[in-house]
């Protein structure tokens, strides 16, 4: 098996749909060997911010010397981005192996009860961490947590980054149902360290760590000021480091990080398509920032009239239909002087003229242009000197192939589709 055909067994797995349980996962790690008995893991959840925090992680524990698994979702670009080591790409011969070796344990499994592509690809990880003798693996969850397959790791430390609405269909129509989900990662006797702050979510935690007598960190104010992070843009990047420092203070014992190290890891954190300032030749520059949800397009929009006061701001905006999409231009068109709605890149994409019926009723004055395509929205955009793309991590892969940041011929974003039915056990 070649990569190439690798991929296409990938995309195969789609019609599984999506599985909320363990039983799967953990029959799949067990004729795999039980890697991940072998290996150490920080694991994130939250509604936002995981990969950023992860990310973080990542960076201080690599600064530290120590061999770093990064196992996040989803791609921007190439499926490879998934599974790295010391931010190095899984190579193309290791996801050929993986997968034709996998395919003989997918044969056990009665075809109602077929592992999903996540599942797959959660083992897949697994198993070449071990393989490569990773020190640590930071782990981020797929969706939710209690039920989610990276959820048959034993982890130091179980991290929580925020709670909003996201995922309803699947999470629960609350905040307290979509904690629950959440929290459910939380292990006996394990130390849990969280950002939330809304007193609801918080108590759930809270609820749900005692019962488990796990030792709760709660990040403060105070360590958000005090964390060495000048270079981060937005507020809730910091509250991201201060996030992903405490982790690593309460791991002191288990992996002990000198505090300058901490510092370095933070100054040269790389992870893209958060709040990524790309400049072109001849000055124009792009920001792009995958605000997918309604609490995403909150901290964007904080962060663009705290940290880039631009008069005239041009919007690039492709939002997924599943999401909500409606509150998502009520929050940012007021901020732009311009927007250019396009499609996404997915059969799940909102409609372009129906955003930009949304974005005219709430600012009457800005011009509205609905466009076929990222690419002629670019194009028309071409004069104006500051662009802000957002409202879906599909819109921000394509962007950074079409402004030339990464190569274009790796373009692997259908695998972030699934189609199918949900399962649910456990």
């Amino acid at each position: 098996m070649n990569y190439s055909e690798a991929i296409q067994f990938l995309y195969g797995l789609q019609i599984f749909g999506a599985n909320f349980g363990l039983e799967t996962p953990r029959k799949l790690a067990t004729l795999a060997g039980d890697p991940q008995n072998r290996l150490r893991f920080i694991h994130v959840a939250g509604t936002n911010g995981k990969g950023s925090t992860c990310a973080m992680l990542e960076s201080i524990y690599r600064v530290a010397g120590l061999r770093v698994g990064l196992f996040t979702s989803p791609h921007l670009v190439s499926f490879r981005e998934r599974i790295q080591i010391n931010r190095k790409l899984i190579s193309e011969s290791d996801i050929a192996r993986l997968v034709s070796e996998i395919q003989e344990s997918l044969k056990t499994f009665p075809a109602d009860a077929h592992p999903t592509f996540f599942e797959v690809v959660t083992i897949l990880a697994l198993k070449f961490f071990a393989e490569q003798n990773c020190d640590l693996v930071i782990w981020e969850t797929g969706l939710g947590g209690r039920l989610d397959a990276t959820n048959i790791v034993t982890p130091l430390a179980s991290v929580i980054t925020n709670i909003a609405f996201d995922h309803e269909q699947w999470l629960g129509d609350t905040l307290g149902k979509i904690a629950t989900e959440k929290a459910g990662i939380i292990k006996p006797g394990i130390p849990v360290v969280t950002s939330v702050k809304k007193p609801e979510v918080l108590a759930v935690i809270e609820k749900i760590a005692h019962e488990k007598n796990a030792p709760l960190t709660k990040i403060q104010k105070s360590d958000i000021r005090s964390q060495k992070s000048e270079t981060l843009l937005g507020e809730h990047q910091k509250i991201n480091a201060a996030l992903a420092a405490a982790t690593i203070r309460v791991l002191q014992k288990e992996i002990s990080i000198k505090e300058k190290q901490i510092e370095i890891g933070l100054q040269n954190v790389n992870w893209p398509g958060r709040l990524q300032l790309v400049e072109r030749p001849g000055g124009q520059k792009f920001l792009l920032d995958g605000a997918h949800n309604v609490a995403g397009a909150k901290v964007l929009r904080e962060a663009l009239e705290k940290d880039f006061p631009v008069k005239k701001r041009t919007l690039i905006l492709g939002i997924l239909q599943d999401k909500n999409w409606r509150e998502i231009c009520e929050m940012l068109s007021p901020l732009a002087g311009k927007i250019f709605v396009v499609p996404v890149a997915s059969q799940r994409t909102a409609c372009p003229n129906e955003l930009a019926e949304v974005c005219r009723m709430k600012n009457p004055t800005v011009k509205v242009f609905a466009e076929a395509s990222l690419v002629e929205a670019l194009k028309k955009s071409g004069d104006q000197k500051f662009v802000v793309i957002t409202g879906s991590l599909y819109l921000i892969g394509e962007a950074l192939e079409q402004l030339g940041v990464v190569p274009v011929d790796k373009n692997e974003r259908g695998l972030n589709e699934w189609s199918g039915g949900k399962k649910w056990s456990g």
